[in-house]
């Protein structure tokens, strides 16, 4: 059954923060809630969690109302939970504990995570220590540390380089594999696409987007074309009328208002020596989309 929230409210001095928002996961995988800043997804996250009260409507996880004694969850917050002072292995074990686990399970736990982010070196260094990109990495490893069902990320990738987001990218596809319910919250659209099969888009508190991500985007037009050539085309672009929207070392971005458009340009190519490494006619990508719904 999952997780359900059904007509969530939430004000503060009068202003609704989250308003009349509904959405459910009924399936194990990854969920995107999105927004601008200040659209209510850290109110939400919270109230999911049971950190505040909600004022009206309902959450529900498996049928039952969402308490601590019912949820096995792992949070991973947008702020640092960390402490600066203290030995990363001593607060692993500490939050290891809170969550109930005994001590040989906390170390096989501490140890087998630590290797597959490859942070097993920094275990007895001080906190302070550690790049914010490590930091991030075992504050990961915090939220995930006693195999909770519902796992909450909150800007995940902040502050990682390409290498460690790749290692957290594994981390998350195997808990998908294993069956694990996964919110995530991030402004890095790309990585929502990369994993998430259901979205729901807050703006100032109200739902303005929800659905099958694949569904959703095939509602839209093809507005652009990506074409890569082994030299210089802007003339028979032009010629097709069509804008271009970044040439580089020809590798274009082209805008269109139709795949009518891109058939025209791709006939035109055909009839010349060009070499046409690349032609794709694409739909709207998910920042284009957040941007039309929120842009304004």
């Amino acid at each position: 059954m999952g997780l359900v929230l059904e007509n969530v409210r939430k004000s503060y001095s009068g202003k609704n923060v989250v308003d009349n928002i509904s959405f459910n996961m009924d399936k194990p995988g990854v969920f995107g809630l999105l927004g601008t800043n200040g659209a209510g997804k850290t109110t939400t996250i919270r109230m999911i969690l049971g950190i505040i009260k909600k004022d009206s409507g309902s959450i529900t996880w498996n049928g039952k109302s969402v308490e601590r004694k019912n949820v096995n969850f792992g949070y991973l917050p947008e702020e640092r939970g960390i402490y600066p002072k203290i030995k990363i292995y001593d607060q692993l074990m500490y939050f290891a504990e809170l969550k109930g686990m005994k001590k040989q399970e906390a170390e096989d736990e501490i140890k087998k995570w630590a290797e597959k982010l490859q942070v097993s070196e920094y275990l007895n260094m001080q906190a302070e220590k550690l790049s914010k990109g490590n930091q991030q990495k075992i504050q990961f490893m915090t939220a995930i540390l006693h195999d909770p069902d519902l796992i909450i990320l909150d800007e995940p990738f902040s502050g990682l380089d390409p290498i460690n987001s790749g290692l957290l990218k594994d981390v998350i596809i195997e808990l998908i594999n294993r069956g694990k319910y996964i919110i995530m919250s991030s402004h890095q659209m790309m990585s929502i696409e990369e994993f998430c099969k259901d979205v729901v888009i807050l703006n100032k508190g109200k739902t303005v987007l929800s659905g099958n991500l694949n569904e959703i985007k095939s509602k839209y037009p093809a507005n652009r074309i990506n074409l890569i050539t082994n030299k210089n085309v802007d003339d028979i672009i032009k010629k097709c009328n069509i804008e271009i929207y970044i040439n580089k070392e020809n590798q274009y971005e082209l805008k269109i208002n139709s795949e009518a458009d891109g058939n025209k340009l791709f006939k035109e190519l055909s009839k010349t020596d060009v070499e046409v490494t690349k032609f794709e006619i694409m739909k709207p990508s998910l920042n284009d989309i957040f941007i039309e719904k929120v842009g304004k």
